[in-house]
């Protein structure tokens, strides 16, 4: 009955009515007898309890016509189940972050949890470095479970995805170097989202604090970030700073770019952009909430009024706002320690 009780905890609502539980429960038994006396026993136990202003069925057993489900009952069982496997699984395998996590995630996992555990007690942790696809194939016997199957990310969430020495399938990383700055201590890099700004960008490096200027290309530079250490082998404090549209698909790059670096928005030229005027045309982009929320954070208040008029409205910032010219001058002229510190 296991199944029965990880559908409740999943169940999307607080509240379920019989025609729910009975399509939960219905194959599992024969007779309404049956059904019922467990759903009876369900309540004795407190996992449902009878929503009182609904009443109660005329039927005999007698079931309440809506429950509330007890999900924080129900997750004590989901989590003595983890701390079971906890002292099962390999010590490497860290599994605190589901016990954050929606249960229908860790029953996702487990099968592959177990792969995993399998694969390090046979073998430890590879020295070599190979390609994601036949990492994930000796891991779990699908070359795409690494890439396209969320397999990255179990690994990032049991703290094991570095160890397993996996290079990324991705497109390089594409980026210019300032090379008198290769070697100092602490290092700036601008990372730019599109080939304009990048090019209009590049006659002004050797006169910056940047030891590097980098091409996003949209959204492929969410995964060729990944290859910066081995293209960029160089041992120092680097600090990254990104610099896209402004709209919702360029905040959407930068919030994902920032989950996996510390991505410092490149204000001096955002505050530019803000100084002209937006353009109109992008109210069909997807919005997203949470990225925009956080993007408009960085700034002060009177700006952050200001972006959240211009995203209601659909309007827009592309980087071509500013001319070469533009973004040359506030790239060099800019006091780019300072943004480290504080947001604005």
């Amino acid at each position: 009955m296991d199944e029965i009780y990880r559908a409740l905890n999943g169940y999307p609502k607080r509240m379920i009515g019989l025609s729910a539980l009975e399509a939960i429960m219905g194959n599992f038994f024969h007779t309404y007898e049956e059904y019922a006396g467990f759903i009876l026993k369900l309540e004795q136990e407190g996992f449902l309890e009878m929503v009182k202003s609904k009443g109660r069925t005329t039927r005999n057993p007698s079931l309440a016509f809506q429950y509330r489900i007890n999900k924080s009952l129900l997750q004590t069982g989901f989590h003595q189940e983890i701390q079971h496997y906890r002292n099962k699984l390999h010590p490497s395998i860290n599994l605190d972050e589901y016990y954050k996590k929606d249960p229908s995630i860790w029953r996702h996992d487990l099968p592959y949890l177990i792969k995993i555990n399998e694969y390090i007690k046979t073998f430890g942790f590879p020295k070599e470095s190979v390609p994601a696809p036949e990492r994930s194939f000796e891991l779990v016997q699908d070359e795409k479970w690494l890439t396209e199957k969320g397999g990255k990310e179990l690994l990032e969430r049991i703290g094991l995805f570095h160890s397993f020495n996996i290079i990324p399938v991705s497109d390089p990383l594409m980026f210019a170097i300032h090379p008198n700055l290769v070697s100092k201590e602490t290092q700036f890099h601008l990372i730019v989202e599109n080939k304009t700004t990048y090019q209009g960008l590049l006659p002004a490096l050797p006169s910056t604090e940047f030891s590097t200027l980098i091409y996003g290309s949209g959204k492929k530079i969410i995964h060729s970030i990944e290859q910066f250490r081995d293209q960029y082998p160089v041992n120092a404090q680097h600090h990254f700073f990104y610099f896209g549209d402004i709209d919702r698909e360029g905040v959407s790059i930068w919030h994902s770019l920032n989950q996996k670096i510390k991505a410092h928005l490149a204000l001096p030229f955002y505050k530019a952009c803000l100084e002209k005027q937006p353009i109109a045309g992008k109210e069909y982009q997807r919005q997203y909430t949470e990225a925009q929320e956080k993007f408009i954070s960085q700034f002060p208040q009177k700006e952050q009024e200001q972006l959240a008029m211009m995203f209601s409205q659909g309007k827009y910032y592309p980087q071509e706002i500013l001319k070469s010219k533009e973004l040359q001058e506030i790239w060099r002229g800019s006091d780019w320690n300072r943004w480290i510190c504080k947001r604005y």
